[in-house]
């Protein structure tokens, strides 16, 4: 049985590679994609969702718009990575497929409400301000669900947008609070894992020698979005974020990590949106997320390169 899941996203060249490898594995069945703002603008980052899918093939998966600001604060974004338009690299067609009328915060209640409980794994890999959303408007959905396995965070690596944070955890804590106090079960990939799984010259080049459209787009993607990476951690590659979450679901011995508890600063000015893991357990309070500290890269790559040439 193949797991269902929900795609919660703000693509960015990396969410869209997550939503390729996802949509190429018969192990996840996507149950809908649902948009964010967080990389870049609402309207782009619902524009970019359907892209993706079309260039998998699939123009039958349905796309949401979700929430197009956090819940307390001024959207951040981040266009200085991802490009203007959050796919910036190659040239992409305009998207023919639609988007869905629903909201997307009331198809993740009215999915949960209407699958069987435990049955729908939610995958944020952008801002939770969605799955915050949803939690608070329909509290009953939240027991429904199986498991939240998020890209965001980071505890050895600490921030990339601030000193302290990470972004999608920075553009809207107070969602995180609200998700990591939820008591369901959390699965993490922090950039503690991500900045371990980096595109390097002949991670890439697999891509492009696959000869396919899809494997050319990732190729250039990473081309792209590789610069502003390489130049700010003098790193060999750039680090592919949001594959991780899809990757996990499909091999999840790629990756190892301690239970732990994971709380989120929302009043700091110096550390708001960091994601303090207790990773030395040197608190009593009570673990509640598995937050991962490693990735077999070779094995993540390999994979990648091989369902993104099923495509």
């Amino acid at each position: 049985m193949p797991r269902k899941i929900i795609i919660d996203t703000d693509p960015g060249q990396d969410d869209a590679v997550a939503i390729l490898l996802a949509l190429a594995s018969p192990e996840v069945e996507v149950l809908g994609v649902v948009a964010v703002a967080g990389n870049v603008p609402l309207d782009l980052t619902t524009k970019n969702a359907r892209i993706v899918c079309e260039l998998a093939g699939r123009p039958d998966i349905k796309v949401f718009a979700g929430c197009d600001r956090p819940l307390r604060h001024e959207l951040v974004t981040a266009e200085h990575v991802h490009g203007k338009t959050g796919l910036d690299g190659p040239v992409m067609p305009d998207p023919s497929m639609p988007v869905e009328h629903q909201h997307g915060v009331d198809f993740i209640i009215e999915t949960l409400r209407s699958e069987p409980p435990g049955s729908v794994t939610l995958c944020p890999l952008g801002p939770l301000t969605n799955i915050a959303t949803a939690f608070e408007k329909a509290p009953d959905v939240v027991a429904r669900v199986q498991e939240i396995v998020l890209m965001g965070g980071a505890y050895f690596q600490v921030g990339n947008i601030t000193p302290a944070a990470e972004f999608n955890i920075y553009v809207d804590p107070e969602a995180a609070e609200i998700v990591f106090k939820s008591g369901r079960p959390i699965t993490v990939m922090p950039l503690d894992v991500t900045h371990k799984a980096l595109t390097t010259a002949p991670r890439v080049e697999a891509f492009r020698a696959l000869g396919t459209e899809p494997g050319r787009m990732v190729a250039e993607w990473t081309d792209f979005f590789e610069r502003f990476d390489k130049e700010k951690y003098g790193s060999a590659g750039a680090p592919l974020h949001d594959p991780c979450v899809i990757a996990y679901l499909i091999r999840p011995e790629l990756f190892s990590g301690r239970h732990v508890n994971v709380e989120i600063e929302t009043q700091s000015e110096l550390t708001r949106g960091m994601t303090v893991a207790d990773w030395w357990h040197v608190t009593d309070r009570a673990p509640n997320a598995m937050f991962m500290g490693d990735v077999d890269a070779e094995g993540f790559f390999d994979l990648l390169t091989e369902r993104i040439g099923r495509l």
